[in-house]
């Protein structure tokens, strides 16, 4: 009787233990959870996607019946390249970064369409569409001078797509531009040509102030001897005269003082260079 009553003990205990188990698993798929940051749409096996948006915090659903998605509605970052050809047949390499997040108001809609990923289906498409539409419409050189009006066009373009498709752009930047390398090499080849064209320019303005410069040390030279001339006729010859002794004096002062030259008397005033070396 002992054996007995332990056993039917034993075999309710399991009993109750597995009642207890599977009320606990169908308490927890009854439950789901959403997180700061996201939001969930429901899915029911009969009525399809539901309309309403669920909010934060833990709720209830019909298990094996419906079935969850939960979105992160946070902004998230994207970035891709594009090759993109601009007006004048310059092909140019740009990096766009994008600042994204769903629209809540339509979460439903997003579920059906796209699905979880929707992001990642729509904004590399629509960001190489709107880059080579916007590209096109400028020359290589003016990507760099109206750079912001081409990221505004860009902008604008991007979240007017991208609206309809119930996805929010909070932020569009064109964060690299590089050209090819043909394009590279002709823009070094002007640069290269413009500093060899102000180089000669300075050349020839250098060349025109030495010529002045020779006209006006030509002017001062001839007015200089229009005074000479001009005193000489006045006074006579005798500063002449004068300026041609004082200079004779400097003349012999300076042999004097030279060990080489020595003076002969009776040699008719002659000089003798006297060499040293001999």
């Amino acid at each position: 009787m002992g054996s007995q009553a332990a056993m039917s003990f034993l075999t309710n205990v399991g009993r109750a233990a597995i009642g207890l188990g599977a009320s606990a698993a169908v308490l927890n798929s009854s439950l789901y959870t959403v997180d700061g940051g996201q939001r969930a749409v429901l899915f029911d096996r009969f009525r399809g996607i539901l309309d309403e948006t669920v909010g934060e915090g833990t709720h209830f659903l019909i298990p094996w019946i419906q079935k969850p998605y939960i979105f992160d509605i946070r902004t998230r970052p994207h970035t891709f390249s594009s090759i993109s050809g601009t007006k004048d047949l310059q092909m140019v390499n740009l990096t766009l970064r994008l600042l994204s997040r769903p629209d809540t108001d339509h979460l439903s809609t997003i579920v059906q369409n796209l699905g979880l990923e929707y992001d990642e289906k729509v904004l590399p498409s629509i960001g190489n569409e709107v880059l080579k539409a916007v590209v096109a419409q400028f020359n290589a050189d003016q990507l760099l001078t109206e750079r912001h009006n081409v990221s505004n066009m860009v902008r604008e373009s991007l979240v007017r797509r991208a609206k309809d498709f119930n996805i929010v752009l909070d932020d569009v930047a064109i964060t690299h531009l590089s050209y090819g390398f043909e394009f590279s090499r002709a823009v070094e080849q002007k640069q290269v040509a413009q500093q060899e064209a102000e180089r000669s320019k300075f050349v020839v303005m250098k060349t025109e102030q030495e010529r002045r410069a020779a006209i006006i040390r030509a002017e001062g030279e001839s007015d200089s001897a229009k005074l000479i001339s001009d005193a000489t006729a006045a006074a006579g010859m005798g500063l002449i005269e004068l300026r041609r002794i004082e200079a004779s004096r400097e003349v012999a002062a300076t042999l004097a003082k030279s060990p080489n030259v020595a003076y002969l008397p009776g040699g008719k005033n002659l000089l003798l260079t006297l060499n040293p070396a001999r």
